[in-house]
């Protein structure tokens, strides 16, 4: 990038930094109007809540403020090429994305947008566009040496409740081909055919180790405040509608998100928000069967004992492995007519928990669940000391910031 393009892009932080929830609104309806065919590529329950367009907006002031040095974005590059992988983004997309980011932008900043800002937007974008596509070409291809590209159909084998509003789906290849080996924390995508008849892709966490027979997604039943199923149509979708014997289509593993190779001084620590631990569940399967040197703890977070997920699968794993430890803690304080059948502690995460679970604080701390649980528990563990970079998380939907 020239420098005089990067100075201007610089320039124009500010005024995003103030609009820039506003210019992803507007980008996202522009895009929709002008590109309805890219609508099924979002999921209507993130951009309904805002979430999908504070994401966007916090990735454009981002990189405005550091598009000279693409390698300090790197990490949400990886993470953002995943998730395009996983859906099938290809590179006859990034000029729809392109002309409506300017369009919006002129509409937005209004006189601001002057020739040379849009045109500096115009060059930083395909620059980053090229490092987008580059990225993904080489998922793809590293997709196709392993056998599988785009989706194909699976068949459900059996379905399992593991809690009141998860239930896991086994999913078998009809094709019988072995299944490619996965990390641990990684997601496949389903594009699900609804009861109206219009297809639509989500992306599920596996909860099992990798096998060569079938992939096991755990599912949450997603509701509204107010208890209604409508809210959450592919996973109601799921758990109404999806019977052993029915096909759905799967993509190809996807994600960053895994287990790092341990430092056997250290314990690794798993905290877990409701379905937040089904990737977590992949990496303890796998590092407990794989890893007989260090030590593993789970921290499982859950409303009350009837939402809590795989209580029985982890019960085994906590009785056959002497390096495993595993705590509950309840948000919902247990009733004499409701009483939890199990050991655990009632509250929420908080320093005081963590220093009896956890003297000593020096650990790798993987986090998954509902962001603000994230948001705390990082807040709580930098304050017991623990470096950024011993601490991974992961998002379900577009990425947020832990603060």
């Amino acid at each position: 990038m020239k420098p005089e393009t990067f100075d201007i892009i610089r320039q124009t932080v500010p005024v995003l930094e103030q609009h820039g929830e506003h210019l992803a609104d507007c980008f996202y309806k522009n895009m929709f109007r002008h590109n309805p065919e890219v609508i099924s590529f979002f999921n209507p329950a993130h951009l309904h809540a805002g979430v999908q367009q504070r994401a966007l907006a916090t990735a454009i002031c981002t990189y405005a403020q550091h598009a000279d040095n693409p390698e300090r974005l790197r990490q949400a590059i990886e993470l953002i090429a995943h998730k395009h992988v996983s859906l099938g983004i290809k590179p006859e997309h990034y000029p729809i994305v392109g002309s409506n980011l300017l369009l919006t932008l002129r509409e937005v900043l209004g006189e601001a947008a002057t020739t040379e800002v849009i045109d500096a937007w115009a060059e930083a974008y395909a620059i980053l566009a090229g490092i987008f596509i580059d990225r993904e070409d080489a998922l793809y291809q590293q997709q196709l040496q392993q056998g599988w590209h785009g989706f194909k159909a699976f068949r459900l084998n059996r379905r399992q409740a593991e809690s009141s509003c998860i239930t896991s789906f086994y999913l078998q290849p009809i094709d019988n081909k072995p299944l490619p080996h996965f990390l641990p924390g990684q997601y496949v995508t389903l594009k699900v055919t609804l009861a109206d008849g219009s297809q639509v892709m989500r992306n599920y966490s596996l909860s099992a180790a990798p096998r060569e027979d079938y992939f096991r997604i755990s599912v949450k039943r997603e509701t509204d405040q107010s208890g209604k199923s409508s809210f959450g149509s592919v996973s109601n979708h799921l758990h109404n509608r999806f019977n052993v014997g029915d096909q759905v289509l799967v993509g190809p593993p996807c994600g960053e998100f895994s287990l790092k190779p341990s430092n056997l001084q250290q314990p690794i620590v798993f905290i877990a928000g409701g379905v937040g631990i089904t990737p977590l569940l992949a990496m303890l399967h796998s590092g407990l069967t794989q890893d007989r040197q260090s030590s593993f703890i789970l921290i499982q977070l859950a409303r009350n004992h009837e939402e809590l997920a795989f209580y029985q699968e982890l019960s085994v794993l906590a009785k056959t492995y002497s390096n495993f430890d595993w705590h509950i803690c309840l948000s919902q304080p247990a009733t004499a007519s409701t009483p939890a059948p199990f050991e655990h502690s009632e509250g929420y995460l908080d320093e005081a928990l963590l220093k009896q679970l956890l003297p000593d604080p020096r650990a790798d701390y993987y986090l998954c669940g509902p962001p603000a649980m994230m948001q705390a528990t990082k807040a709580l563990l930098q304050r017991r000391g623990v470096e950024a970079s011993a601490i991974y998380a992961e998002f379900f939907g577009p990425m947020q910031s832990l603060g």
